[in-house]
């Protein structure tokens, strides 16, 4: 995409956590002026003029020096923070595909672009699709918004069957093509419960005027109701380099050598209700809003933790929703003032998670 629109872009930073391969070789193909990974320390062959940075701080380090007018955040869970809050704070454009960072600190966050004067725009394929179909429309034109979710691997799947997933089959996501956290989230409906907190601080929705359906296809990626029976859908295929370059391009529409969407081949669209007992982790959600403050950071801590524990085959598949469950319901919330506050509130989330692990697989 960027070699497609070169005249209109300036790519100042590049930033992995530890794919050094693809960062060199992005690097040489569009000669940022930074570099970084957030999970090495020794530098992997860069081009002239580009300049290393590692760790964590060294990637807000080199935010700081290179000053981008937009940062794309796409920075896997919890670490991907820093960088919003960054961006934010000093006024620039976040387009924003780490939803961690709503879900962790999504008050603290809006009200930091509000007094920054900072844009976000959503990256995310089922916000991306809100906010198209929102346009000018006021809020109170909006009867309610319908979050799609493919359902994963296993919905189908008898319930009793899900306690021996394993990884591997929890990785067949049937649409997308995600890593790991992500794609277990999609599994579980986590990353659609998180959507749910993301929808809510992006848009100003309340939580009833927010729904999940279930819609195998990928295809309709969200849907806005408004208070005169209108629906408006946002359509395509499942590939996140659409929403990118919408959100890069915004206002303007640019054009991309892209396969192009064939309404007789998705003739058929099928939505589903959400079954609560298979996805418990979407009316999660809906207690973490009710419960505010401090919650959505436990909540994406105990994921995170849960997720890695399933992965290593140590917990089963519905232990990780019940684990963060438990994260979140059995301590009392407290509210977020400081960033330190999200940070305090991840450490402790993690610890109880850890803790809750004794669901171990015999």
């Amino acid at each position: 995409m960027l070699a497609e629109h070169g005249a209109r872009f300036e790519l100042v930073l590049i930033a992995a956590h530890t794919s050094a391969a693809g960062l060199a070789e992005a690097a040489e193909r569009h000669r940022p002026a930074a570099a970084c990974l957030t999970g090495a320390a020794e530098p992997p062959t860069l081009p002239p003029g580009t300049r290393w940075f590692a760790g964590s701080d060294g990637l807000l380090d080199a935010l700081d020096r290179t000053a981008p007018d937009t940062v794309l955040n796409a920075i896997t869970g919890a670490a991907g923070l820093a960088a919003s809050e960054w961006t934010l704070r000093t006024g620039r454009t976040l387009a924003l595909a780490n939803k961690e960072s709503l879900v962790m600190a999504g008050g603290h966050l809006m009200a930091l672009a509000r007094r920054s004067g900072a844009r976000i725009l959503p990256v995310d394929s089922e916000h991306c699709a809100v906010f198209q179909c929102l346009g000018q429309e006021p809020l109170r034109a909006v009867r309610r918004i319908w979050l799609t979710a493919s359902g994963g691997p296993f919905r189908t799947w008898a319930l009793p069957a899900l306690a021996a997933a394993t990884p591997e089959q929890a990785l067949r996501h049937p649409t997308w093509s995600m890593g790991p956290r992500i794609t277990i989230g999609s599994a579980t409906m986590m990353n659609k419960a998180f959507e749910v907190l993301e929808a809510h601080w992006l848009f100003g929705l309340p939580p009833e005027a927010i729904e999940v359906v279930v819609h195998p296809q990928s295809i309709v990626h969200s849907m806005v109701e408004f208070v005169d029976g209108s629906l408006l859908a946002q359509c395509g295929v499942p590939d996140m380099r659409v929403p990118i370059l919408y959100c890069l391009g915004h206002p303007e529409r640019l054009p991309f050598g892209f396969q192009p969407f064939d309404p007789v081949r998705w003739r058929r669209l099928e939505f589903e209700p959400l079954d609560p007992e298979r996805y418990p982790a979407v009316p999660l959600a809906y207690d973490v809003l009710r419960l505010g403050g401090d919650a959505g950071a436990v909540l994406n801590a105990a994921d995170e933790v849960a997720t890695t524990a399933f992965l290593a085959g140590e917990i089963p598949f519905p232990a990780i929703t019940s684990i963060a469950a438990r994260a979140v319901r059995e301590r009392t919330v407290r509210p977020i003032r400081s960033l330190q506050d999200v940070l305090d509130a991840d450490a402790e989330g993690r610890r109880r998670a850890a803790s809750l692990k004794p669901l171990r697989v015999r």
